[in-house]
């Protein structure tokens, strides 16, 4: 073996080791998926089995300079987790700021990286239903298809092993350097028919497509930085109306999308499109009074966006944003955005009523395929959902009290566990299996907690105390790299998870 051969085998490696010990996939954009599921299939650190020992704790906490507005503060991240550049190898994680910021971080070392847009003022103080500045999540562009499934890790209990993460990023195999280039967009549907499922495509870690994130502004600029300084390469795109409030941007396929809600300074509510390419922008107008949910929306693996707005739950078609089709709830309204997932090779899709009941409805004839009782508590404004090492499905409610998990089967709901109390929980996120959930605490002195169980019982393995020392107002969990990401109003991002090997 010649000398090249030996360097290169020992790089490769290397990176397959590293990227085992980290984590498999990345946390791409809110929920994780464009599905919403908040699930994240593998980590190379956390699993039930590392949670029931010491260990998980409180890895670093920062403060960006920001300007908070209306109690928000900073959104969840989208993460990088394995990203080579001439620097070395970083981690990096990506995190809207409520005063028109974006920040990048190195989220291994807790360093600042970049900085865009620090401490912008606004004139107008806004409210608490039009709070102004950044209210959106950042995202990375990413695949419609569910995401690749590397099956369920036992952190570092067990060898390393490879890991699988979006295309042109993630852990580098051999098998990978053939791997073909992502196939384009299947042909359109017949008019009135569902788009057919996608399929995900292989990464192949040696691509030079550059890494972007993306941001929009309150002035409604769409904004795409590079992941590595946060400069932008091209001038923002005039994306929606100045001041409205967005949630839920997501980019795909050279388009991206958001909501709108609360008709803040006259924008319409609704789900909006930009092609990057064209500038076109396309939008759809709420059927009722809002757009429902914290996400704004899902999409599913075909490229379909799915929203609930009054009592109905639409499919509208890529692109364009014409609905395609839609299910009306009857005299209940919906108070989530939807949760896209697959059962038993079939697309369903998932939101909560204002009754407390869960709709479960087939994504193809957008029919109902069944409903649960009435779950206590439940005004979940997001559902999660994953599937165990047996098949089996879950659904994950947050509620006034406790987190509910039900579980789906061919005749419907079946009861599942129900967690220790959990004040007003926060919309769960499943890492390998472990749910983690957090109580938001409140204004009047209330300060969060964050919880992790196990995702077939319920029976709690971790909370995190007086840790945290603010309440949780806006953004949720995110999880990544054997980290769990949480933020407080009063602008602190902490970081939980295990010790990491530098």
């Amino acid at each position: 073996m010649t000398r090249v051969l030996k360097t290169t085998a020992c790089t490769l490696l290397s990176l397959t080791l590293l990227q085992a010990q980290r984590g498999g996939n990345d946390w791409m954009t809110v929920g994780n998926d464009v599905q919403r599921s908040h699930w994240l299939r593998f980590d190379g650190k956390i699993s039930e089995q590392t949670m029931r020992k010491p260990g998980f704790e409180l890895q670093w906490k920062m403060k960006p300079k920001n300007t908070p507005r209306q109690q928000n503060a900073l959104t969840s991240p989208a993460l990088l987790d394995f990203y080579i550049s001439y620097r070395g190898f970083r981690t990096l994680g990506f995190f809207g700021g409520s005063g028109d910021t974006t920040i990048g971080i190195d989220t291994d070392l807790a360093r600042l990286e970049w900085q865009n847009g620090a401490g912008t003022s606004m004139a107008k103080p806004g409210t608490p239903a039009c709070p102004g500045g950044m209210t959106s999540t950042i995202t990375r562009p990413t695949q419609v298809p569910y995401p690749l499934n590397v099956g369920r890790g036992q952190g570092r209990a067990n060898p390393a092993r490879s890991g699988v993460g979006e295309p042109y990023e993630g852990a580098v195999t051999l098998q990978q350097r053939m791997a073909p280039r992502p196939a384009p967009p299947p042909a359109p549907a017949p008019a009135g028919a569902a788009p057919a499922r996608r399929v995900a495509t292989p990464p192949n870690p040696f691509g030079r497509t550059p890494l972007f994130v993306n941001a929009i502004t309150s002035d409604g600029m769409l904004h795409a930085m590079y992941v590595s300084n946060g400069e932008e390469p091209k001038l923002p795109l005039q994306f929606l109306p100045a001041g409205a409030h967005a949630l839920g941007l997501t980019t795909f396929d050279g388009n991206s999308y958001v909501a709108t809600i609360n008709g803040c300074n006259g924008v319409a509510n609704g789900i909006w499109g930009i092609n990057l390419e064209s500038k076109k922008v396309s939008h759809w107008k709420a059927t009722g009074k809002n757009i429902e949910g914290s996400p704004g929306f899902a999409v599913g693996p075909e490229g379909e966006l799915y929203a609930t707005s009054g009592n109905q739950l639409v499919a509208l078609k890529e692109g364009t944003l014409e609905q395609r089709a839609a299910y009306e709830a009857g005299a209940s309204s919906f108070t989530s955005s939807p949760v896209v997932f697959d059962f038993k090779g079939k697309n369903y899709i998932a939101a909560s009523t204002a009754d407390g009941s869960v709709h479960v409805v087939n994504a193809e004839t957008m029919a109902l395929v069944t409903k649960s009782n009435a779950i206590a508590g439940n005004k979940a404004t997001a559902l999660a959902s994953w599937e165990d090492e047996g098949k089996t499905r879950w659904v994950l409610v947050p509620t006034a009290t406790n987190v509910t998990a039900l579980k789906l089967t061919d005749k419907g709901f079946e009861a599942g566990w129900t967690s220790r109390e959990i004040p007003s929980a926060i919309t769960p996120t499943i890492v390998n299996g472990v749910v983690f959930a957090a109580a938001p605490g409140n204004a009047k002195g209330g300060k969060a907690v964050l919880y992790a169980m196990e995702g077939t019982t319920g029976k709690e393995l971790y909370n995190s105390g007086t840790t945290l020392q603010s309440y949780v107002s806006s953004g949720g969990l995110a999880a990544g790299g054997g980290r769990v990401y949480i933020s407080t109003a009063d602008g602190t991002q902490y970081a939980f998870g295990f010790y990491m090997e530098h």
